[in-house]
């Protein structure tokens, strides 16, 4: 028996044994090939002439990127979002402590830092109040009195994968916020949750268009018909490419997007860069007033602001009309806003930022009467406390954020938002990576995020003086300027 055993044991070492050499003998062949491959092309010199060796360069190029948020970046080093924000979003979205110790780690001298400037006699508690809901659009036939100051911005179906649109949906009923569709069309999952819609319209009109790819009345109608979409939003521009559409890699476009969207399936979806019918300042207004007048909605634009010396004829052509021409909102993107896909120059360089747009554009329509006329909508990389509320400072009714509530989806930042390979399910229509977010517990986690960044910009207020968010004005807040030294946002950004 025990001869058999050994004999059985020595037979297996030895197969083991082959298996080895053999694996080790077609390593070597492959290095050999791929050395000969290598010395032979005429593409890579890093590969000519280093061969075999030269093709770890491309390996480390591409992990790069996610070895040095966990090894080598400093907390506060990195772009566009660094580990002290993210990891401030992924407490408050487990709804764990949020709490630190031993001082700041942030750079109070760098400019463009914010700093709230508190008072003697904070807010009490008891003295506090809930922030009331705010009425867009008063001229509709269906206006609609917005619960919350912070909601979800922007993001399609298909450049986000079904499960993620799903929690942030349910996310959003728990929160009792809204939620933008993005460009891509409304679909039933952005519908799950019951939480409330803003259908974002595109320039390729996606969900709403017909053959030629023009506004289809009717569609518009049937949208307009679903109670949860309580908005319309024209999409002029986004922060991340000004004058260009949307982008939807081929790989992404199914059967089931391509549906939605009215487009071909596995093409890649791109948008033209601006709505044909809208070329000037008059279309654009009748443009809102069409959308408005069929839909019964509310309606207003997205866009980034770059050059300002068309908001003083916008704001004339309003009052001409009358005030009820106006759009019911502005949502004002930052030249550092964010996306799934976008050229590297008009993401980097083109548009202005929100901390130098947004006080400009509450002047121009200040200056014209319309302020309490058009709500605000601010956007692009609020995602902490502090960038919200200083959003809030500089004149701002709502807050939208995208990639605030990725993070709380569990975005880790692998920058494959433009692939289908996102490791954490919530930008890839691959299944299994789509395995690992479950849409029930995601939910919470964007409801937790909702709640605790609401919290803890209404703690900023009090700490100012103030019972409630809206009431946080420019002289409550300060910016650093060259040199290290603060400025009053009132005095930095005066009300003309």
């Amino acid at each position: 028996m025990n001869d058999t055993i050994s004999s059985l044991a020595i037979n297996f070492i030895a197969v083991i044994g082959l298996l080895l050499l053999l694996v080790i003998l077609g390593a070597v062949i492959a290095a050999i090939v791929m050395y000969q491959v290598d010395k032979r092309q005429t593409v890579h010199t890093i590969r000519r002439n280093y061969p075999l060796l030269g093709r770890f360069r491309y390996l480390f190029e591409e992990l790069g990127e996610f070895f040095r948020q966990y090894f080598f970046a400093m907390d506060r080093e990195e772009m566009p979002f660094n580990r002290a924000q993210r990891s401030w979003v992924y407490r408050a979205s487990k709804n764990i402590d949020n709490t630190v110790a031993f001082g700041s780690t942030r750079d109070l001298r760098r400019p463009g830092t914010y700093y709230f400037l508190n008072c003697p006699f904070p807010t009490l508690s008891e003295d506090a109040v809930t922030t009331q809901s705010m009425r867009i659009g008063p001229y509709c036939r269906e206006p609609y009195d917005a619960p919350s100051f912070l909601n979800i911005s922007g993001m399609s179906f298909g450049a986000l994968s079904r499960p993620a649109v799903r929690a942030l949906s349910n996310g959003a009923k728990k929160a009792g916020c809204w939620m933008n569709t993005g460009e891509g069309g409304l679909s039933p999952y952005h519908l799950e949750g019951g939480c409330d819609i803003v259908y974002q319209i595109g320039t390729a009109k996606y969900g709403l268009r017909d053959e030629h790819g023009k506004l289809d009345d009717a569609k518009l109608i049937r949208a307009a018909a679903i109670p949860q979409v309580r908005m319309f939003e024209i999409k002029l521009s986004q922060g991340a490419k000004p004058g260009k559409g949307g982008i939807l890699p081929g790989d992404k476009v199914n059967e089931e997007i391509a549906e939605i969207r009215g487009i071909p399936v596995g093409q890649a979806s791109i948008s033209p860069n601006r709505h044909p019918e809208i070329a000037s300042i008059d279309d654009l207004l009748d443009f809102i007033h069409h959308v408005r007048e069929v839909s019964g909605k509310p309606v207003g634009f997205k866009m980034v602001l770059g050059t300002t010396s068309w908001l003083d004829s916008f704001c004339e052509a309003v009052n001409k009309r009358g005030s009820d021409s106006a759009p019911d909102f502005i949502t004002l993107d930052s030249a550092d806003g964010g996306t799934g896909a976008a050229p590297l120059p008009l993401i980097d360089s083109v548009g202005l930022p929100l901390k130098e747009s947004l006080p400009v554009l509450v002047n121009k329509l200040t200056q014209h009467g319309l302020r309490n006329r058009v709500r605000i909508i601010a956007s692009g990389k609020l995602i902490n406390p502090t960038d919200v509320a200083a959003a809030i400072c500089m004149g701002a009714d709502f807050v939208v954020t995208a990639r605030g509530f990725m993070f709380a989806l569990g975005c880790i930042q692998a920058l494959q938002c433009n692939k289908n390979t996102c490791p954490t399910g919530i930008t890839t229509h691959d299944p299994k990576l789509q395995q690992g977010l479950v849409p029930e517990v995601k939910s919470e986690r964007v409801a937790h995020f909702h709640h605790n960044l609401v919290h803890e910009v209404e703690t900023i207020a009090h700490s100012c003086g103030v019972a409630e968010p809206r009431q946080l004005r420019r002289e409550h807040a300060a910016m650093v300027v060259d040199g290290g030294s603060s400025v009053p946002l009132n005095i930095l950004y005066p009300d003309d």
